[in-house]
């Protein structure tokens, strides 16, 4: 099966071979992925690093072949942004994004637990984008993924998916700073993630990445003065 890498700073994966179609999540520098259909100017893939799949512009990935992908070894932009030099110039990266050069080392702390809570807060503000996974915009889930996958803990696209994984902690008060809390919808389907901070606090992508109180019952939100989202459970991955 042919292969593929994305070749553009961040590529809208779509859920059908349209532009005018919903954008699904997204495809970072770097990443690879298998490609299962080609249809006029559209590719539909699969994404490596999570299964993932969408359709996305030809242009902006390379076909490969899987021995390259095999042989190459790749590392995370574990900055908020970076650059690289490529053939036709300079491209700015996103965190999350694979390369094949040596990144520097981003020490923000040596505790894992503290070392998300740091990394999450930087992303403060970044605007709520429905299947973005980057600085330039993210949903819930692409959030704590990205998050996530600098640290070294693979979890899956989708909130929904996430939840699948993981230890369930039985109270709030078992949680530590970097563990997931979980939200349903009034059908029981969880729709919302967000990552667990000290003293009840909750950092999540809602409108913007933001911090709201948390409690037994979900996530208050002062601005609104109200529960917004409804806790589902809790999970460490630690």
């Amino acid at each position: 099966m042919e292969q593929g890498v994305c070749n553009v700073s961040i590529a809208p994966i779509r859920a059908e071979n349209s532009d005018r179609s919903e954008m699904v999540t997204q495809m970072l520098f770097g990443e690879s992925a298998d490609i299962l259909e080609v249809r006029n100017n559209f590719t539909k893939i699969k994404m490596h690093y999570d299964g993932y799949e969408g359709w996305m512009d030809t242009k902006q990935i390379t076909p490969v072949s899987p021995e390259f992908i095999n042989n190459r070894k790749t590392n995370y932009i574990k900055e908020t942004f970076d650059a690289a030099a490529t053939e036709s110039g300079n491209i700015l990266l996103s965190l999350g994004s694979e390369v094949t050069y040596k990144t520097p080392e981003v020490v923000r702390s040596h505790d894992k637990r503290e070392s998300i809570v740091i990394c999450a807060k930087e992303f403060l503000n970044v605007p709520y984008l429905w299947g973005g996974k980057s600085f330039f915009g993210l949903d819930c889930s692409g959030f704590t993924q990205m998050i996530y996958k600098i640290h070294g803990i693979k979890i899956l696209r989708d909130a929904s998916q996430q939840a699948e994984s993981g230890e369930p902690l039985t109270f709030l008060e078992e949680a530590q700073p970097g563990d997931l809390a979980f939200f349903d919808n009034s059908e029981g389907k969880v729709v919302h993630v967000g990552i667990i901070l000290e003293n009840q606090k909750i950092i999540h992508a809602h409108g913007k990445v933001r911090i709201d109180d948390l409690d037994s019952m979900g996530i208050f939100n002062k601005d609104q003065n109200k529960h917004t989202h409804k806790l589902r459970f809790i999970k460490s991955y630690f």
